[in-house]
């Protein structure tokens, strides 16, 4: 039995590998670089859930980063309990045959209540007054406590949101080292999302994303130099590539426009009301789940769909394939190249809910890039932030409404699989493997990373 490190580079592909990467391309240029095919749609947890149990999502059951439950009428995004991904996951494979092995899971998704032996993924605290507070939840317990004592509180801020950058992977990067020098686990896998934020924010053309690739594989150095001195094979990978966004698809005004959808006015706000809608969409970056209510809409609607510029397909029943589960949506649409869905559905910016102009990824019924960009203007200024902070600290429940409305403003976007024309992620295996076989798809890693562990 070997022990093996998967590092996760999210948004790397073959192209952005280069004079800008020279610790990935080094390990590359003694490895066999190769693209392999993620499901569809191609996001976080729905290619490493993909990854973990070596199923599809009509097996495993996450069908995006977030889905509508048809039976509280509540849709839910960035849940954490390992418990909704069905499945033997690999680690509980590995040790069916390797009682002995030990396995670290550092801030994959769904990594909470797993049977892992070591996981660390982040877990804010929500005070009564409003603050959120970065936190991280670990096993064993002790962690929690270990690792922000000695590497400060977990940056959440630079995690996700407009301040989104390279300290949290950098932060991940310190923890997993100290997960390896405590534990010496047998298989780790490691989440470095730093290239996700950039990517979306201003696109792979942008003239700074060759610092940013400077950033993220600096990180990736340390990982290698600690893990060469322990005999640790490492294999690094990414969830999917990212491709320049050209075109926002507001799905939910297109079905709204057609009296599928439902809402309440609230203090002058409109708010989505699933229960009674007809039809609504649950947009994840270029794919979307459409939920409709009744069986006889579905048809119509679809036939709707088809004719909106943006979309390129548009799936029903057993055309679904592999995301044919009781958790999608009745109807199954593709973003055209460079396309992507946001969740709006009210008409004028005056309107929109209050949490649509924050950082809320749990209010909001659907995924939204724009909470990496501020808006414009006073309401999104460093002194506005800064002065909403301090009275946030100070115990009033000011809201962090600093996000924009313009959808314009996301520049990458991903979710189309390499069939549908999207770039393709890598995997980049230990040197000493053989070569993998060609179109691998990512359930098919699942195996790949055992065989690793337990080759002798």
């Amino acid at each position: 039995m070997k022990r093996v490190a998967v590092i996760n580079v999210v948004g790397l592909t073959q192209d952005l590998i280069g004079e800008h990467t020279p610790n990935i391309s080094a390990f590359a240029s003694n490895s066999t670089l190769q693209e392999f095919l993620p499901p569809l749609p191609a996001v976080t947890c729905t290619v490493q859930s993909s990854i973990l149990t070596g199923s599809e999502p009509s097996g495993h059951g996450i069908v995006a980063n977030g889905w509508h439950n048809r039976v509280t009428k509540e849709t839910s995004f960035w849940k954490q309990s390992n418990e909704l991904v069905h499945g033997v996951k690999i680690w509980d494979a590995l040790k069916t045959t390797h009682p002995e092995a030990t396995v670290a899971n550092m801030f994959w998704w769904f990594n909470m209540y797993s049977s892992v032996d070591i996981a660390v993924t982040p877990r804010p605290q929500y005070r009564a007054n409003g603050r959120k507070i970065p936190d991280i939840w670990t096993t064993p317990t002790h962690l929690r406590q270990t690792l922000q004592d000695k590497h400060g509180q977990f940056p959440l801020f630079k995690f996700w949101g407009p301040g989104a950058g390279i300290e949290s992977s950098a932060w991940i990067t310190n923890a997993t080292l100290d997960v390896e020098h405590e534990f010496e686990p047998t298989l780790t896998f490691v989440y470095l999302p730093h290239l996700d934020y950039p990517l979306q924010r201003v696109g792979p053309e942008h003239k700074s994303i060759p610092k940013e690739l400077r950033a993220i594989d600096t990180q990736v150095g340390k990982l290698f130099e600690q893990y060469d001195k322990s005999g640790v094979q490492c294999c690094i990978i990414s969830e999917y590539g990212i491709e320049q966004a050209t075109q926002p698809v507001h799905i939910n005004r297109v079905l709204r426009e057609s009296g599928y959808i439902s809402v309440r006015e609230e203090g002058g706000l409109e708010f989505l009301d699933a229960g009674i809608s007809k039809a609504f969409a649950v947009p994840d970056h270029q794919v979307a789940h459409i939920y409709v209510r009744e069986d006889v809409n579905v048809k119509p609607i679809a036939a709707l769909l088809e004719t909106e510029h943006g979309i390129e397909f548009v799936l029903t029943g057993e055309e679904r394939g592999h995301l044919n589960h009781e958790r999608s949506g009745e109807i199954i649409v593709v973003a055209s190249k460079g396309a992507w869905f946001t969740h709006d559905w009210w008409m004028q910016d005056s309107k929109a809910p209050d949490y649509q102009r924050t950082v809320d990824i749990h209010k909001k019924p659907g995924y939204d890039p724009r909470e990496l960009h501020r808006a414009t203007g006073w309401r999104g200024s460093r002194i506005r932030i800064a002065l909403l902070l301090l009275l946030k600290k100070c115990g009033f429940n000011k809201q962090l409404n600093v996000i924009t409305l313009d959808a314009n403003k996301v520049k990458g976007t991903h979710g189309r699989t390499p069939e549908q024309g999207a770039p393709s992620p890598v995997i980049i295996p230990p040197c000493d493997t053989k070569k993998m076989p060609k179109q691998l798809r990512a359930s098919a890693l699942n195996q790949y990373i055992l065989n690793l562990v337990t080759s002798s």
